[in-house]
């Protein structure tokens, strides 16, 4: 169980319906306000803003705060199912029909696969992360053309992947896995303090070798990991792998004997 006290409240916003920010204080277990000043301990906020659910970070509250996006990143298809196109595709396979991602997160990549229209099943373990993904998945049930189509959101699970997978019913073609690896130091746009706050919110990342392990056991075919270009591949030497300009996809084929 995830202990948020000190580190994460919710604010309510005047224009949105109190229940809703009831509601969310009670599942979290954590304190709802009406403003914030600069006694307040916390240093994250859920609220609701612009139409979606963001975590605000207190020293940025004026500004726009994380969302999980749920319009195509730059250069990927608007249209559905779109183009089986990129190092992505390549590494799932046009064959492909079912595709679990087992570290869901800021579901950019799930949103690509279901953009795909590949039958996707999105596992998170985060708290936080769930309540985030839960408000975008119900905003893509509205986007015009979802309902057009007769679409439904990916289907959420919430928990812990390890053990998730060990208890599916039906074995997916694809298990698809984007663990964090150590990052090459970079710029932020959110204070050291609060990117550290942050990942503690979040959690950090499961074991991700027992995390393979269950992945490669649960999967009818393949498993496939994204990595940072620089990192060695998780699960020794791949199948196959598909690069972009700063990304690998490692695929490992089940039945495979796999070389270290």
């Amino acid at each position: 169980m995830h202990n948020y006290i000190g580190k994460l409240a919710v604010l309510h916003n005047e224009h949105y319906d109190l229940e809703l920010s009831q509601a969310l204080s009670m599942r979290l277990t954590v304190p709802l306000y009406h403003s914030v000043d600069n006694k307040t301990p916390e240093v994250f906020f859920l609220c609701w803003r612009d139409g979606c659910l963001k975590l605000l970070d207190k020293e940025l509250l004026k500004k726009g705060g994380l969302m999980v996006d749920i319009e195509p990143r730059q250069g990927e298809q608007r249209s559905w199912p779109a183009p089986k196109e990129g190092a992505l595709a390549q590494a799932i396979g046009r064959k492909t029909r079912t595709v679990v991602d087992a570290t869901t997160g800021w579901a950019q990549d799930s949103l690509h696969l279901f953009r795909m229209g590949y039958d996707l099943t999105c596992i998170e373990r985060s708290p936080v992360m769930l309540e985030l993904l839960h408000d975008a998945f119900l905003r893509l049930e509205h986007v015009d053309w979802v309902q057009r189509l007769d679409l439904s959101a990916p289907q959420l699970i919430s928990g812990n992947a390890i053990d998730i997978l060990a208890q599916l019913g039906d074995a997916p073609d694809c298990i698809y896995i984007d663990p964090m690896f150590p990052a090459k130091r970079k710029k932020s746009a959110l204070p050291k303090k609060s990117m550290l706050v942050l990942r503690d919110l979040l959690g950090d990342d499961m074991d991700k070798d027992a995390l393979f392990d269950a992945a490669l056991q649960a999967t009818a075919k393949k498993v496939v990991v994204k990595s940072p270009g620089y990192a060695s591949p998780l699960g020794g030497k791949p199948a196959q792998s598909f690069k972009s300009k700063l990304l690998r996809y490692d695929v490992y084929v089940k039945g495979v004997s796999i070389n270290s």
